[in-house]
């Protein structure tokens, strides 16, 4: 049974976006994914980096997003830690999406399609100023 463990380390810019997704694009093919789970995955952790990025350091170029990756039993994990501002990810409601098109909304969908699109998102805080997203997909 294929097992792994790896780890991509960036700074909190928007330009680090596409060494993101070229990492988990990898990760999630040795995984043996098809690529519409693939895509998928990466739009996932796009998104939640980009919440880091946005949300937690405030497009500050100063903090750092740790990216790891790991497959073992038929499970495909993506763990992101980052040192920047707290969040309690219950406090976001779920959208009215009806209202969001009407609207013509532009962005704010980040959590409901980060859930939508993988097994299990999970968010802690842990001790000291670190955040963690960890995102599932079951093979």
């Amino acid at each position: 049974m294929k097992k792994f463990n790896k780890e991509l380390k960036i700074i909190s810019a928007t330009d680090n976006l596409s060494l993101v997704r070229d990492f988990t694009k990898a990760a999630a093919e040795e995984s043996g994914f098809a690529n519409d789970v693939v895509a998928k995955i990466v739009l996932a952790v796009d998104e939640a980096c980009t919440n880091i990025i946005k949300h937690a350091y405030k497009y500050s170029v100063e903090g750092e997003i740790v990216i790891n990756a790991s497959l073992e039993n038929q499970k495909f994990t993506i763990t992101l830690t980052d040192s920047g501002g707290h969040f309690d990810a219950r406090k976001v409601p779920e959208p009215d999406l009806e209202k969001y098109a009407k609207e013509r909304k532009v962005g704010g969908l980040g959590m409901f399609l980060m859930k939508k699109l993988m097994d299990e998102v999970t968010y802690h805080n842990l001790d000291g100023d670190s955040n963690q997203v960890i995102m599932v997909k079951y093979i």
